[in-house]
């Protein structure tokens, strides 16, 4: 309770200087919690660089692309305080915050395509109010997914990762999709060839990057976003891989602020929990 209190008081106090200096998309605040494990291709805030802006909401960070209209990457931390009873909004919606000329992504861009608007930061993993609920159907917050990989393995393991924070853990994760199998919205929407999610799992508790050692668990997957290659039944574990492999595959740096004799330990691993 006490770190959650902490972070709401940290989060008022950035709120308030936003007021007065007009930063929103870098929000320390925001930053220093979900991206404590570190920021995987130094994304930045600056509309210099719109193939990876840093987007920081309170619910989670992200890189953003505007040349493909998705996320290269979302991170977020969950633990118990960010789970409540609030019913999922399905206020799917553009995102308001970005820089002014750029394209926004439309609920109708996925529409009639085949593709579900497959979020990156689970709506059911922010149910403790309706605002933070409601961030996760941001378009900026999707990536076209294929039903059998959004609605099969992927939300398995969704839950799988909730049911540990009920068990007492807190998490880490990045997640995005890798590769191109074609766009849609007449070019504006990339639809990834494969879906990639790692996750650190902690004993929920305070100083969390002082805590990990080199038996840490991770879990990492790399899962097809093609119903030909992917079946809704398909158990998320066949699809376990090692960090180390999803940095090769995306190369990004993933908990880089990790230890780097930590680091090497935990992310050659593949779980087998």
């Amino acid at each position: 309770m006490m770190k959650r209190k902490t972070r709401f008081a940290t989060i008022y106090f950035m709120q308030l200087l936003f007021c007065i200096c007009g930063h929103a998309q870098n929000d320390s605040a925001y930053v220093t919690e979900h991206l404590a494990m570190g920021n995987p291709n130094n994304a930045a805030a600056n509309i210099g660089i719109p193939g990876n802006y840093l987007m920081a909401k309170h619910q989670y960070v992200h890189s953003y692309n505007r040349f493909l209209g998705i996320p290269n990457w979302v991170a977020w931390h969950t633990d118990s305080t960010w789970l409540g009873g609030i019913r999922r909004s399905n206020h799917f919606r553009p995102d308001s915050t970005l820089p002014e000329k750029w394209y926004r992504i439309r609920e109708g861009s996925y529409r009639g395509t085949g593709f579900d608007r497959g979020h990156l930061c689970p709506s059911a993993d922010r149910t403790n109010t309706p605002t933070d609920n409601s961030a996760t159907f941001l378009m900026t917050n999707m990536i076209p997914q294929a039903p059998n990989n959004n609605q099969g393995p992927w939300a398995a393991l969704e839950i799988y990762c909730r049911d540990l924070v009920k068990q007492g853990k807190e998490l880490y994760i990045y997640c995005g999709g890798i590769g191109s199998q074609g766009f849609l919205d007449s070019g504006r929407v990339q639809i990834p060839e494969k879906t990639w999610k790692t996750i650190l799992v902690l004993d929920a508790g305070e100083h969390d990057l002082l805590r990990i050692t080199p038996s840490t668990r991770t879990i990492a997957v790399v899962m097809p976003n093609n119903n030909a290659f992917i079946g809704k039944n398909d158990d998320w574990k066949i699809f376990r891989v090692s960090v180390d492999s999803v940095e090769v595959l995306t190369g990004y740096d993933l908990f880089k602020n990790v230890a780097p004799n930590i680091q090497s330990s935990i992310e050659r691993v593949v779980d087998n929990q």
